[in-house]
């Protein structure tokens, strides 16, 4: 338990001591997590407490829960919640609660605090709320301008919601200093960064200027601009409410659940598999549903996966949250991502609305989430802008992770002698030859994919049926630099096309270089092919394999593979534009 709350909500292992006490008050045994007296705690809420120094005193934490853990058992609702069953409690952002049970992961027991005198008849005053919708009272993380470890790039797309005014900000964590704090600012136009800097227990921007807390800072640049782009107004809005890791508390362990409990509401696509749809659980929840088809897959290959996938839990990677598996067809039930998959949202665009801004966020996004699987040694097999889905706020998030293994597809595949079938023209050489996966062929994917978004959704190998692609690669052929691909672009697909799996870039790295792109002004020149020096082609490209006489990962003939007879291939695009992103 302690493990998952610094896994993902860090703001509160501060307060494990309280929340391991259970409803009938016996304190859980939790292995060396319990902290033991109030100093630790008071230590850790220096950063966003309020002027309360001198009401948290060093004393022996008691071993029962009472009125006297007031102070740190308290909590405050981040977002709005409906209780989605009988057993779950209903609150706004704003409420207060007193944690009463912190035993089951992702799901804490809490009790509603009323404000003195007031009186709610009827209301449910107790029940199990999502934990990462809640903060320690007076802790930063409780603060509406706190947003925790989110990126610069995310910080600037937050901030950038025409919601938000001329002097919005937030304060999330430095990425690059840790125990430090960034603040970033909504200027009317674009946004500012300012690193928050700590020094004798102390925060400031200047060190002429120090405060000791990062309110007090605050309320200082709330009145007085004193080298800040403009003052600070507003916290940022919280419009997106997190998901929660499972349906109810309930699910956390007991994820088959009865498919009367669901219901179809809007058919939201078709495909090999079967058909997907938007839904609700228990009348309450929105939620995907995917129907398979009978026959698509064998339910214990399945359902081992599934509980794998279920443990899995990033922002950028679908949730699962219950499966239907005891009669047919099969239902997957997830979250639900409103503008469903990400190639039909690029191809519906085609480039009237998306910039190369947005698409290389769209990258980094999908970076992010196959950086987590990569730190998980869990391998995807099937990435694809097929299988990115699309969400509000620009929110784009990577789901099917695991599920090309227990799949059993006819969509341009080669079939190797273990019977896995792959998509050809998204999988790395030595899948297809060797069935030999691993996160770096998953990069080669990863590669196919940046093609998807630059080219707004083309087909990649347009109008060379599979066998050809496979016969290309081996020779060292691809695919050609899109057209408005800038060069750093280019130059990151063909590194993940390097024929030798080692060579190609780690999921942390391309994360990293992504974020980075996304936060700069940065300018990408592209090279013509014919200005390319054979001995500089990164290492993969077709120059560089006529370079040094390489042909690729194999010779061997490739064989049954179906076609596809779509379009024709791309050519170079020779012009020079640059990539301009904005200045922060």
């Amino acid at each position: 338990m302690g493990n998952f709350i610094q896994k993902h909500c860090p703001c509160l292992k501060r307060y494990l001591p309280c929340l391991f006490c259970g409803r009938n008050g016996e304190q859980e045994d939790k292995g060396g997590q319990v902290f033991t007296n109030l100093a630790a705690v008071n230590s850790d809420l220096q950063a966003g407490q309020k002027d309360i120094e001198s009401k948290i005193k060093e004393k022996p934490l008691p071993k029962l829960p009472d009125q006297d853990l007031a102070n740190i058992c308290n909590f405050v609702a981040l977002f709005n919640y409906e209780a989605r069953t009988e057993d779950d409690l209903s609150f706004r952002a704003g409420d207060k609660l007193e944690v009463l049970s912190a035993s089951n992961e992702g799901w804490w027991y809490a009790k509603l605090l009323l404000p003195q005198g007031s009186v709610c008849p009827g209301r449910k005053l107790t029940g199990y709320v999502p934990a990462n919708y809640i903060a320690a009272d007076q802790s930063i993380g409780a603060e509406p301008w706190f947003f925790g470890p989110i990126k610069r790039a995310e910080a600037e797309i937050q901030l950038l919601y025409p919601e938000n005014k001329e002097g919005a900000f937030l304060i999330r964590e430095s990425e690059s200093v840790k125990g430090d704090y960034s603040l970033s600012v909504f200027d009317g136009a674009s946004v500012k960064h300012y690193r928050i800097r700590k020094m004798d227990g102390s925060f400031f921007l200047t060190q002429r200027k120090t405060f000791k807390t990062l309110n007090k800072l605050v309320e200082y640049y709330c009145e007085n601009k004193d080298g800040l782009c403009v003052l600070l107004r507003k916290p940022c809005l919280k419009i997106q409410s997190p998901a929660t890791f499972d349906l109810s508390y309930k699910t956390v362990d007991q994820w088959e659940i009865d498919r009367q409990s669901l219901k179809l509401v809007k058919k939201l696509g078709s495909g090999q598999f079967g058909e997907v749809w938007e839904g609700r659980w228990n009348n309450t929840t929105p939620v995907a549903i995917k129907t398979l088809k009978p026959g698509s897959m064998d339910r214990k290959d399945f359902l081992r996966e599934a509980q794998i996938m279920k443990n899995l839990r990033h922002p950028k990677l679908i949730q699962l949250y219950a499966v239907c598996t005891l009669e047919d067809p099969i239902y997957i039930i997830t979250e639900l991502m409103k503008h469903g998959s990400l190639l039909e949202y690029l191809k519906n665009d085609g480039g009237s609305k998306i910039s190369l801004t947005h698409q290389v966020d769209m990258a980094a996004q999908v970076a992010s989430g196959m950086a987590y699987l990569e730190s998980q040694n869990y391998i995807h097999r099937d990435l694809a802008a097929r299988n990115v889905l699309v969400g509000e706020h620009n929110v784009y998030k990577v789901a099917d992770f695991g599920l090309a293994r227990v799949f059993k597809v006819e969509n341009e595949v080669y079939q190797d002698r273990t019977a896995t079938k792959l998509p050809v023209k998204w999988t790395a050489p030595e899948a297809i030859r060797y069935h030999r996966f691993s996160i770096k062929s998953d990069v080669w994917s990863f590669g196919i994919l940046l093609f998807e978004i630059i080219t707004y959704g083309q087909m990649p190998y347009h109008g060379m049926p599979g066998y050809q692609v496979i016969q290309l690669l081996d020779d060292g052929y691809r695919l050609p630099q899109p057209e408005r691909c800038p060069d750093l672009l280019y130059k990151m697909m063909l590194q993940c096309w390097s024929a030798e799996a080692d060579a190609r870039p780690s999921f942390e790295t391309l994360s990293e270089e992504l974020e980075i792109l996304t936060s700069s002004s940065i300018h990408l020149p592209r090279p013509r092919p014919q200005d390319m020096n054979p001995q500089d082609a990164p290492k993969g490209h077709v120059l560089a394999n006529m370079a040094n006489g390489s042909c690729g990962v194999s010779q061997t003939p490739a064989v049954g593979v179906t076609l596809d007879t779509s379009g024709s291939a791309e050519g170079w695009y020779n012009s020079s534009l640059p990539l301009i992103l904005k200045d922060s």
